[in-house]
């Protein structure tokens, strides 16, 4: 990668951290887009392989994410109960 390339993605690297960090969400999306077009214009293969990827990705989060909403809302049922109740239904 030249010189002048990593120089842009460090700049908007920096940039886009010390935009979020004063709650500048779109100017920090906007420099983290900036730094990832850079990104792809230089390894456009890879960046095909995280595309294509990506959906896997979101699938897998999602089941995550609906476990996670499964239990809390088992901890929210369990919180109206006795102790001992809700020990059995863990399985304790």
């Amino acid at each position: 990668m030249d010189s002048w390339k990593k120089a842009v993605v460090m700049t908007t690297v920096g940039a886009a951290a010390l935009l979020f960090m004063k709650k500048k969400y779109a100017a920090g999306v906007l420099s983290t887009g900036v730094g990832l077009a850079v990104l792809a214009s230089e390894y456009p293969e890879k960046f095909d392989k995280v595309r294509r990827a990506l959906p896997d990705y979101f699938e897998r989060g999602m089941q995550v994410m609906e476990m996670a909403g499964k239990a809390g809302k088992r901890l929210t049922d369990a919180a109206g109960r006795s102790a001992a109740e809700a020990w059995e239904e863990i399985g304790g």
